[in-house]
């Protein structure tokens, strides 16, 4: 089992790998697990990418996020131009329906609602817009249509998790509650984590997942 010393060290050792990532000026401290990363970051998308890193490892409980966003003079934009920015973005992903999505930023914070099919859909467009210049954060509220529920959804989604060699080697329990499903047991990392609840939300009339999977 991984000490929290090992855990820093492979956190620290990750930020430094990744490109993406302006590892200098991040701190990192783990306490009983559950990593704690502090600082200044010139991009939304280099905080973004910092907590990726972190959940490529394994022996991670949780992670608490502390980097502000504080946009280097390069990377200032006033939020009529990254309306306009958004708003191409948007409208040039074939993953998000024309028109579906809307969005309004105060101070560099973009705000995304409107309504779409998928969560994959959902999530295409806060990934579109999240690199941008000149953004420090975004709150998707982007909700999902309702549509028929097949019948044994929970029995589907442990087929889908088999398929995907998830289920036999995780132990993932699951739980269906109208359009609700609930995942519990554990799993070996973050990453693992994501991709079963992925293959949750990609199930038809899901609408919200309760990931309450635990990291072993």
């Amino acid at each position: 089992m991984k000490t929290d010393s090992d855990l820093k060290r492979e956190v620290v050792a990750e930020l430094l790998w990744d490109p993406a990532v302006n590892s200098t000026a991040i701190g990192v401290a783990v306490k009983n697990g559950v990593v704690t990363l502090t600082g200044h970051l010139d991009t939304y998308a280099e905080k973004e990418a910092a907590l990726r890193a972190v959940r490529r490892l394994q022996g991670i409980k949780a992670i608490a996020i502390e980097l502000d966003v504080k946009l280097s003079p390069q990377h200032q934009r006033g939020d009529t131009d990254i309306v306009a920015s958004a708003e191409l973005a948007l409208k040039w992903n074939t993953s998000i329906p024309a028109a579906a999505v809307r969005l309004t930023v105060d101070h560099g914070w973009i705000t995304l609602q409107g309504e779409v099919e998928w969560e994959f859909q959902r999530r295409s467009a806060e990934k579109a817009i999240r690199s941008l210049i000149g953004v420090v954060g975004v709150s998707n509220e982007i909700k999902l249509r309702a549509k028929p529920q097949p019948a044994g959804l929970a029995k589907k989604i442990e087929e889908a998790l088999a398929r995907q060699a998830l289920r036999e080697a995780h132990h993932v329990k699951i739980s269906v509650d109208g359009t609700t499903v609930k995942l519990t047991g554990t799993v070996h990392s973050w990453h693992e984590r994501e991709a079963v609840a992925g293959v949750a939300w990609a199930a038809p009339g899901v609408r919200s997942v309760v990931n309450e999977l635990t990291i072993a």
